[in-house]
């Protein structure tokens, strides 16, 4: 554990302020790849380069693409005929989705994260082999969306709760397999897999759990200084299920109070202007440059120092598509 002081030498007349900066925090490898798969559309192809849905759930990361070129719709139809690339988000797409674009004759960049994608693998498997899937998930959530649609209607059960998990009745309790949104509570996801394998004993899982590496450094990292943190607050979107989640492992975890805040101007100092010893994390698709505009911000303010809790390191990196690969450095 590193400390940095930001202070001048200098005496200042400013209220000390500890602030505990979660690490890992921010982008993760699925987040990076489905930016650069943008960028290097842009530079390959030039603009436009159509998007369906948000990229990632980052307003800021979204307003800086689109002003680059990029241009957002939520579905296909929203598309012009046109020979322009058009990139599938991280989230991952329903099978109906490429199907509609090959349909049109588009040429479509899929920017899923691998790790969405085994999720997708997994249910696919396991209903070739005659099981019905449990998607534990948030109903509405881009990625729900998208696993569910790579199974025919009716395949898939969606549980949210434990007390789903209690209440769902099996047409056959010996052929039923789960899968999970990658970006859940580490906790709470445990608790309904534990419950749906106490009622069906017979129930497949997948070989390594769904929720993605980062979610649980991430969700860890937040644990780690919740308890010595007055206060937490999360960097990320309000539509971004991992960093909502990490909002929650602060409150758990022995946090006061904790917000989730999109940028600096939204911090609410009422709340947070008399803190002593503050936690900063950041959601998965939170640019680090957001984290140091909340850090900028409080320095303004107070006299801080800072002290990075490391939990994990990551050195996760994913393949962008062979089609963008001769581009600059790709």
């Amino acid at each position: 554990m590193a400390e940095i002081s930001t202070k001048d030498d200098a005496v200042s007349s400013k209220t000390r302020l500890k602030i505990l900066l979660a690490a890992p925090r921010g982008f993760c490898a699925g987040v990076d790849r489905a930016i650069r798969i943008v960028e290097l559309a842009l530079e390959k192809y030039g603009a436009p380069v159509y998007v369906r849905h948000e990229i990632v759930h980052n307003r800021f990361v979204v307003d800086r693409l689109r002003d680059l070129g990029a241009v957002f719709v939520e579905e296909l139809d929203e598309i012009p005929e046109t020979k322009a690339p058009v990139i599938f988000s991280a989230h991952g797409v329903p099978k109906s989705v490429p199907a509609a674009a090959d349909k049109r004759n588009m040429f479509y960049l899929d920017a899923t994260c691998p790790l969405v994608t085994k999720v997708h693998r997994g249910a696919d498997l396991q209903h070739a082999n005659g099981r019905h899937i449990l998607l534990i998930g948030h109903a509405g959530h881009p990625e729900v969306i998208g696993t569910t649609g790579q199974l025919p209607e009716g395949a898939v059960t969606l549980i949210e709760t434990v007390d789903d998990a209690e209440a769902f009745e099996a047409e056959d309790p010996e052929q039923l397999a789960y899968a999970t949104q990658t970006t859940l509570s580490v906790d709470d996801t445990a608790e309904i897999v534990s419950t749906l394998m106490r009622r069906f004993p017979s129930i497949a899982g997948p070989h390594k759990q769904d929720i993605c590496y980062a979610t649980t450094n991430r969700q860890e990292a937040v644990r780690a200084i919740a308890g010595r943190a007055e206060k937490v607050i999360v960097v990320g979107a309000p539509n971004s299920s991992n960093s909502n989640r990490l909002v929650e492992v602060a409150l758990r975890g022995g946090a006061v109070d904790a917000a989730l805040v999109e940028r600096a101007r939204d911090i609410d100092w009422d709340r947070f202007g008399t803190v002593e010893t503050l936690g900063i994390s950041a959601g998965a698709s939170a640019p680090d440059e957001l984290v140091q505009e909340i850090i900028d911000a409080f320095s303004a303010r107070f006299d801080v120092a800072i002290e990075e809790v490391e939990t994990a390191q990551e050195n996760v990196a994913f393949n962008i598509p062979r089609a963008l690969r001769d581009v600059g450095n790709a």
